[in-house]
């Protein structure tokens, strides 16, 4: 190759290149490109984007700096087309370019033939170690995953409620099945904090156990933007769900820890929601194949069951002989009972009539004669107990005579009165009295008011009062 020297160590000179000949400026620029070229080949740089431009033919223009210098880059239109996601200024990049020249200005350059965000590799990377864990866990088994519902009713959406996979997924579910009940659990989908959200609104959506499936979805981006979709806690959190989880995140050729760990996996979020949502056409289609088969095999059991029924009427006999034998039955039974009643009836006339005979022949029996034997001594019951009850009458009078005589009232009334000491006890004796004695006198006017009894009653206490004021 003309004019290469081997590592830039040997200084190129126009007379060491053609003999004594001077180098025109496009041949000594091939010669560098060539030299770069050799030397370099497709290296790898990092660094941020700067003065990014996108001409109208698709080819990208921009400088690759860092804080002590930068490069010029020119990225062409087809291997731009590959890149998936938006190329901006100051975004850090990892690129990999051809070292070369560009003659027309002679400026270094880099072509760029692929372009990453910067610390992909090592995104991917932990990716790829905490997937293997997690695979080998048996976290990611077929047998451990749930199956969707046949008749989904309500549909759990988590994912931000800004993001505009939502939409999407609204929209699919109105078109599709209108009659869903759709419920969104909030959560940040991007950034330090969307693990924790992702994974605080599956368990209040396993909590309030209020739909029937779960969508996790969000729209495409880097490794980076979808990295919350890869964190161990949200992929445990999905394994342990009640509910059956599809995850719909990125686009087709996007995959996160979620997918893995989800009982389904959709390419799109679009998709997410036509797998649990079938078409309502393909529900009515199902529907009237069902009603077909239930209409079939309702005039089969139809059929069946007449057949049965012929069967069992063959069997049974006429009704009118049916109604005959009963008649008769009910006639025989009839006679029967007549019979019996009448050698009842019989019996006890038969009976009656001996007992009337055997009465009769009892001698002496003369039942006037005892009727009016009964009668007398009713007469002299009541006689007796007439003369008893006077007689009795007249001992009580006296006993009352006897005892108004005792009565003390009646002798008070005659002037006399009673007397109490101070212990209580009646005087019945004068000469008992000593001076300054105090008694207490009840007349007959106090004893017909109160009775003995209570006039006593009171005068104990008067006495006890008058006892403690003379002592006092």
């Amino acid at each position: 190759m003309r004019g290469l020297c081997h590592g830039f160590r040997a200084v190129i000179t126009p007379r060491e290149a053609r003999g004594g000949e001077a180098w025109s400026v496009a041949s000594l620029a091939r010669a560098l490109a060539d030299a770069l070229w050799a030397r370099f080949g497709v290296v790898s740089v990092q660094g941020e984007i700067s003065g990014f431009t996108r001409a109208s033919s698709g080819h990208c223009y921009f400088a690759l700096r860092d804080e002590s210098a930068q490069l010029r880059c020119v990225m062409f239109r087809q291997r731009a087309a590959l890149v998936d996601f938006e190329l901006r200024d100051g975004l850090q990049v990892e690129l990999r370019a051809q070292v070369g020249l560009y003659e027309p200005r002679g400026d270094l350059q880099l072509q760029v033939e692929s372009v990453r965000r910067f610390g992909q590799g090592a995104l991917m990377e932990q990716f790829l170690r905490l997937k293997a864990r997690l695979r080998a866990e048996g976290l990611f088994e077929a047998q451990r995953k749930r199956e969707l519902p046949q008749a989904v009713r309500s549909v759990g959406i988590i994912t931000s409620p800004q993001a505009a996979a939502l939409h999407d997924v609204l929209v699919t579910l109105r078109r599709r099945s209108p009659q869903l009940r759709v419920i969104v659990y909030p959560a940040s989908v991007q950034g330090a904090a969307a693990p924790a959200e992702l994974l605080r609104a599956l368990r209040a959506a396993q909590q309030r156990a209020e739909v029937d499936v779960l969508l996790l979805v969000r729209g495409g981006g880097s490794l980076e933007d979808l990295w919350a979709f890869n964190d161990e806690g949200l992929a445990r959190g999905l394994a342990q769900s009640s509910i059956p989880v599809i995850s719909g995140v990125g686009h087709e050729t996007d995959f996160t820890i979620a997918d893995f760990a989800a009982d389904m996996r959709a390419p799109t979020p679009t998709a997410a929601a036509e797998m649990c949502a079938p078409a309502r056409e393909q529900l009515l289609q199902q529907l009237g194949r069902a009603a077909r088969a239930l209409g079939h095999a309702l005039q089969v059991r139809l059929g069946r069951e007449q057949q049965r029924m012929d069967r069992l009427q063959l069997r049974l006999p006429p009704p009118a002989r049916v109604l005959r034998d009963a008649g008769l039955h009910l006639r025989d039974l009839q006679a029967r009972r007549r019979q019996a009643l009448l050698a009842a009836l019989q019996r006890r006339h038969q009976r009656l009539q001996l007992l009337r005979a055997r009465l009769q022949a009892l001698p002496g029996l003369d039942l006037q004669r005892r009727a009016s034997a009964l009668q007398g001594l009713e007469q002299r019951l009541r006689l007796g107990v007439a003369q008893r009850l006077a007689h009795q009458q007249q001992r009580v009078q006296g006993l009352q005579d006897r005892l108004r005589a005792l009565d003390p009232s009646a002798t008070l009334r005659r002037g006399y009165c009673l007397a109490w000491q101070d212990d209580g006890s009646v005087l019945r004796d004068a000469g008992a009295l000593r001076a300054g004695q105090s008694i207490v006198l009840a007349t007959a006017e106090h004893a017909a008011s109160l009775g003995l009894a209570e006039v006593r009653a009171v005068a104990h206490p008067l006495l006890a009062g008058a006892g403690a004021d003379k002592a006092g």
